[in-house]
Parts: structure tokens; C-alpha cells; sequence
């Protein structure tokens, strides 16, 4: 039997790893808050403490950020391409995926594992191609780009991890839904798909976070600044040469990355449910 100082070492020892974990996972949004109203002086300044307020907060960083540059928009274009391609994915991934899964048999696993194969295919060894694709198709300084590119790596995925989350849901209930008389596109809507909906919802964050991050694609089709996503637009808009403007750079990042993070925060028991179950079963 364990002791009482036992339990209380063991118990100490979990909350002092989970601190230290929540600490190192909190620091890059402390750092880029603090960055953020920090005024320029305080924040170069090589003695001035970089991980507290030596000087009175300012606003000038978020002013320039929201005001003198493009900002607004980029976060528009991201969230009309995130959308765009999480809608394709969706409806290309779902019946693709729910089919291998069904129907497919043993050689529907081997074309799944070669579907996902795909997407380990290095963004660098393709986007010379693809950008070859979108001039020939008018598509260059054009956001419909991106949501036409994107998807070639987003559906790969998406497609492998339903595959195996199909799985884990028993045939039976779907058969009982049919004798009960629906048709088999409608056990799949009414039955199948909201047994699955973790694995749904891993797929839409997945594709639109893949999506507002992806950087070399959008690099290479859009120049124009107007047309630009979060991605691009802030790095390339405020480095100028070898001028980094710190502030407006940590305003942009904490600015994009906090809707991420409250999405994986509290969907997180989905998000892992979806890859464990899809992944593993």
C-alpha cells in the first residue's frame, strides 16, 4: 500500500510537470502580448528587463498594424480561403473516405495508405509545377489559387484519417437503419455521420489551420498586397530587408493565433478523440 507522503510526492510531482508544461506552452502568447505593447525603446533596449514593462504600455504597435497596413484583409482573404477549402475538403473527403472505408475491402487499404502517401510530398518539389498551373489557368494574384491548391493536401489527409475513424463504427447500425427504411446515403447522413463527427470536426481544424499557415504556396501565387493571407502578409509587410518591426509583427501573430488556440482549447477532447480513433483503431 502506497503512503499517505506517498501519494502527496507523486500528486506534487504531476502538478509540477503539468506547470511546467503550461508554462512553456503560454510563454510564446506572454512573449508576443508583451512585445506587443511594448514600446520600441523598452523592447530593444539591452538593458531593460525584455519579459516585463520597463516603460508605460503603448498602442502604437496595434495602431500601425490595424491602420498603415493591409491587416484587416489579409484576415479576411484567410478566413474566405480557410472556409473555401475546408468546404471542398468536406465534401470530397467525407464520401471518398466513407467509401474506402465500406466498400473498399483489402485493397482499399492500400489505396488509403497510398491516398496519404501524397500528402508527405514536400510543398517545395511541387509548388514550381502547380504555380505553372495556376498561370495557365488565369489564376496568379488570385485567392481562388489557393483554395484550389490547397485542397491537394488537405484531402490526402483528411481522406486517411476518416478512413480508419469509419471504421470504428459498427455495419450494424447502419443495416438496422436500412431494414428501418432508409436508403444508404441516408443511414450515412442520419446514422453514420453524427457517430462521427469528432473525426469531422478534426479534419475541418485541421484543414483550416493547415490552410492560415501555409506559407510557400501563398508566397509564390499572390504578390499583390491586397490579395495577401495572414501567412504572407505580415511577414512580408513589415520585414524590410534587414528592419524587423517587432511590434506590429508580435500584434499580427498574437492577433492570428489567438482564434486558433481558443478552438483547440476547448475542442480539444474531439480534436483528440478524432485522431486517435481515426489513427489508431
Amino acid at each position: 500500500m502506497m503512503t499517505s507522503a506517498g501519494k502527496v510526492f507523486r500528486t506534487g510531482r504531476l502538478y509540477a510537470l503539468l506547470s511546467i508544461f503550461a508554462v512553456f506552452s503560454a510563454f510564446p502568447f506572454y512573449w508576443m502580448i508583451i512585445a506587443t505593447f511594448k514600446r520600441d525603446h523598452d523592447l530593444f533596449s539591452p538593458t531593460n528587463n525584455p519579459f516585463l514593462f520597463n516603460e508605460p504600455p503603448t498602442l502604437d504597435h496595434l495602431r500601425l498594424l490595424l491602420f498603415d497596413t493591409h491587416f484587416l484583409t489579409y484576415l479576411l482573404n484567410t478566413f474566405l480561403v480557410g472556409m473555401a477549402v475546408v468546404a471542398i475538403t468536406l465534401i470530397i473527403a467525407v464520401p471518398a473516405a466513407y467509401s474506402l472505408a465500406r466498400w473498399a475491402r483489402g485493397w482499399g487499404e492500400m489505396l488509403g495508405i497510398g491516398i496519404f502517401l501524397t500528402y508527405l510530398v514536400p510543398p517545395a518539389i511541387l509548388f514550381i509545377p502547380l504555380s505553372r498551373f495556376a498561370a495557365a489557368f488565369g489564376l496568379q494574384e488570385s485567392l481562388w489559387s489557393l483554395i484550389l491548391i490547397y485542397p491537394t493536401f488537405t484531402i490526402p489527409f483528411c481522406t486517411w484519417l476518416l478512413m480508419g475513424f469509419f471504421k470504428t463504427i459498427p455495419r450494424d447500425i447502419e443495416e438496422q437503419a436500412m431494414i428501418d427504411g432508409l436508403s444508404r446515403l441516408g443511414a450515412m447522413v442520419k446514422v453514420v455521420l453524427p457517430l462521427a463527427i469528432s473525426g469531422i470536426l478534426t479534419i475541418v481544424v485541421f484543414a483550416f489551420t493547415l490552410s492560415m499557415h501555409e506559407f510557400i504556396y501563398a508566397l509564390t501565387f499572390i504578390s499583390v498586397s491586397a490579395k495577401k493571407t495572414v501567412s504572407i502578409g505580415v511577414p512580408t509587410e513589415l520585414v524590410r530587408g534587414d528592419v524587423f518591426q517587432w511590434g506590429p509583427l508580435m500584434a499580427g501573430a498574437l492577433i492570428a493565433s489567438t482564434p486558433v488556440a481558443v478552438v483547440y482549447t476547448f475542442f480539444l477532447d474531439r480534436f483528440i478523440a478524432g485522431f486517435t480513433m481515426g489513427a489508431v483503431k
